[in-house]
């Protein structure tokens, strides 16, 4: 077998001849001969490299790779062509190689009498003790394959070196060793289970020198069955099923729904949206204390997603990218990528991402084309895609949402409603992918709520009315809360006249089906880009002398709105900012009493609040203990241009501001406020806690802390993430708190970074 494999890479080597002149000349002064010197890694074993396309290996030699240093190559098609076939000939990927053997009885022989499911997973079925296989097939070799198979000791994967340990409270681990430093270590053991420690917790540590997987005992057909079959795998492919998975360490829903103390199991923390948590370690008198524990770098400008935390790992995303982090250190378990994609456009196109969703054994996130993707909760491998827009026409789509799980689905939205489409939410089987219910955000032309489009924009653009932010779950009514965008063309309403459903509005759905139940237009016929996105925040509390079920929304377009939540009743409109020129108030009927003269016009019209909003996607919450709405409201005007010039700026000399506030949910009214000083150009909301501090991103740039009850500034940290208007590094994202190894940290992505504070001596 070794001399065929032999004969069947000098085989892709002489194919590839043309480019192995141009390889030495441009290539080799840091790769050699393509293993690698200490310029230049190694090529011929690069699981990175062979996982690669060879259009994207093209691109990759065309462009270069900034990042790393690798300059670009601008060489003829044909002499670009050859050097792409000759690196990829390096060492090629197994499923190329058309492998001989009976790939059926090797898969029955993986999970049968060889037992090697029993640690390892292919194409979502099996365990995830040991490495996931699925894309074996890709990204290894034919003789990396056969060396592993009948010499498991040989080359162990990083990552999966076995482990004795023996800590200093008396307990005993034997596991994998995922990642480890001179300070922390992070332990798997063989139920999926991580260890995340520090070395003053290790009594005794005795790696093992061989690996855990055993010899198999397998004929010499058996064995080359096997071999075909693995090299056979190469991963999920979009639309692929996905099979149940469940273990004993995996992520129930009762502890999404109800997370255990010091998890941030979603991207609120809690389905509900209300960014509070109980922890209270972190109090007005200590806070001062707050000191840098870690940072871990993201490869992308500005990072906009809310860190998850579960069992003390996190789980933090960049550009169609995931990692798994030992919270307490911030140290990698693991990272899973997947190319960008090069037909996005708007948010999409900027590697925008917020966050993932957790349930079972999956960690959900989102690509910039739609994808959505369920990975490993252990080994972060890909256990199905699906296309959110399979069969949807539209060149616009894309998505940068974290996900929401609700009870045995996984919940995600649409963006690309500035671009001109047709919104929708879709919920899929959180298992197997498949599709469970669409709601679609706007009617075509002819079904019910089409009246309430005149014109022609609704036939040509589609309508608008993304999904583009997380919404929120109610398990006590098994409501989905869901806001949705502006109607489009957005300053331009002569070919969309009428209220423009459902766009700029908070929806209603039966999780179960996704039924509407209910809804509110916060904005009919929106000419100003108001859309409903922010939070819908669900809350149980007393209001006007009844406890009620509420949900409560700072919206967009300046007022502040409190639902009765199980029947959509409008119980309190009022606005939130002081400048406001377009409504003067929210009717008895619901709708905005409209002031004349704030529409856009050709000249240009002043309007406020200005197209950023007077509140916006940035989070809000609601502390218990005051019973107080904690938002950060923007006070700016803008002026507002008819097509076709399709604009809008800011206004000379009129700067805006940026207040963190406490509003009385019972009227509406300010509580306090802290001015801030900035651009007014902020997007980092709040984080409420038990311990009566509320943090939140501060238009200069820096992470705050205030007192809850009285709005007074108890602590600061300057991170920078805000310097100049217009620069692109204003917050992006905002703070949440977490426990691990009984410290309470608070965690924010500030431009490329995640940071991780907590108190010191804990």
């Amino acid at each position: 077998m070794r001399t065929g494999v032999s004969l069947c890479l000098a085989a892709a080597l002489a194919l590839a001849q043309d480019g192995r002149e141009s390889f030495a000349k441009h290539c080799a002064v840091c790769h050699g001969d393509g293993r690698g010197t200490e310029r230049g890694p190694d090529l011929a074993n690069n699981r990175r490299v062979r996982s690669r396309s060879a259009a994207e290996l093209r691109a990759a030699i065309r462009d270069g790779m900034p990042a790393t240093g690798m300059p670009a190559f601008p060489l003829p098609t044909a002499e670009l062509d050859a050097v792409t076939a000759f690196v990829r000939a390096l060492g090629g990927p197994a499923a190329e190689a058309n492998v001989p053997g009976d790939r059926a009885a090797g898969e029955r022989f993986f999970f049968g009498k060889g037992g090697c499911s029993g640690c390892h997973m292919t194409g979502g079925r099996g365990q995830a003790m040991g490495p996931d296989l699925s894309a074996l097939g890709r990204e290894a070799t034919i003789a990396e394959i056969e060396e592993a198979v009948r010499q498991p000791s040989a080359r162990i994967k990083p990552g999966y070196a076995a482990v004795n340990v023996e800590l200093r409270d008396g307990r005993k681990l034997r596991g994998f060793i995922r990642n480890e430093s001179q300070y922390s270590a992070q332990v798997q053991d063989s139920q999926g289970r991580f260890h995340l420690l520090t070395r003053a917790e290790i009594a005794k540590w005795t790696p093992e020198p061989v690996s855990l997987m055993p010899a198999p005992r397998c004929s010499r057909q058996e064995c080359q069955d096997l071999l075909a079959f693995l090299a056979s795998g190469v991963g999920p492919k979009a639309g692929d099923p996905g099979r149940a998975l469940e273990s004993e360490a995996g992520i129930p829903f009762r502890d999404v729904a109800n997370p255990k103390r010091g998890d941030w199991p979603g991207y609120h923390g809690q389905p509900g949206g209300n960014r509070h948590s109980p922890l209270d370690r972190i109090t007005p008198a200590n806070v001062k204390n707050l000191a840098l524990r870690w940072v871990f770098p993201i490869n992308h400008f500005v990072i906009q997603a809310t860190p998850v935390v579960v069992d003390g790992v996190m789980y933090v995303t960049g550009p169609n990218q995931v990692f798994a982090l030992d919270a307490r250190s911030g140290r990698t378990i693991w990272h899973y990528q997947k190319a960008r994609s090069a037909e996005t456009r708007g948010d999409p196109s900027k590697g925008t991402n917020r966050g993932v969703a957790v349930l079972g054994d999956r960690v959900y996130t989102v690509t910039d084309n739609a994808h959505l993707l369920a990975l490993h909760r252990v080994t972060g491998a890909l256990l199905w895609e699906v296309n959110v827009r399979e069969g949807i026409e539209g060149a616009n789509y894309g998505n940068t949402a974290a996900p929401l799980v609700v009870n045995n689905l996984v919940v995600t939205g649409i963006s690309g409603g500035d671009l001109g489409i047709r919104g929708f939410l879709s919920a899929y089987d959180a298992a197997t992918g498949k599709l469970a219910w669409r709601f679609w955000t706007v009617p075509k032309p002819g079904e019910p709520g089409s009246e309430t489009w005149r014109g022609t924009a609704l036939a040509q653009f589609g309508g608008g009315g993304g999904t583009w932010m997380t919404g929120t779950f109610d398990p006590e009514t098994n409501t989905v809360f869901w806001g949705t965008g502006n109607p489009y063309p957005a300053y331009d309403g002569d070919e969309r006249r009428g209220d423009n459903l459902y766009t700029g509005s908070v929806l209603a759905l039966d999780a179960a089906n996704g039924k509407l139940k209910w809804h509110y237009q916060f904005t009919p016929h929106d000419l100003w880009d108001w859309d409903g996105g922010q939070t819908p925040l669900v809350v149980n509390r007393r209001f006007r002398g009844r406890d009620r079920k509420l949900l409560l929304n700072a919206n967009r377009n300046g007022f502040f709105y409190v639902f009765d939540r199980t029947n959509g009743e409008l119980l309190l409109a009022e606005k939130f900012v002081d400048r406001l020129t377009w409504a003067s108030g929210i009717g008895t009927d619901g709708r905005p009493v409209m002031l004349p003269g704030a529409e856009p016009t050709p000249e240009g019209t002043k309007t406020c609040p200005s197209v950023l909003g007077a509140a916006n996607w940035p989070s809000v919450a609601v502390n218990p203990a005051t019973g107080w709405f904690y938002v950060v409201a923007r006070e700016a005007c803008g002026i507002y241009v008819k097509p076709p010039a399709r604009a809008r700026r800011n206004i000379p000399l009129e700067p805006g501001q940026m207040f963190l506030r406490a509003l009385d949910i019972e009227t509406g009214k300010r509580v306090w406020e802290m001015p801030m000083t900035g651009p007014a150009d902020s997007w980092g909301g709040v984080l409420s806690t038990g311990g009566g501090v509320l943090f939140f991103g501060e238009d200069s740039g820096a992470l705050g802390a205030a007192d809850a009850r009285t709005g007074a500034s108890l602590w600061h940290i300057q991170v920078n993430a805000s310097t100049q208007q217009g620069d692109g590094h204003s917050w992006r994202a905002s703070p949440m708190t977490y426990m691990a190894g009984g410290r309470q940290y608070v965690a924010v992505a500030n431009g490329p970074n995640i940071l991780a504070f907590g108190l010191p001596g804990e």
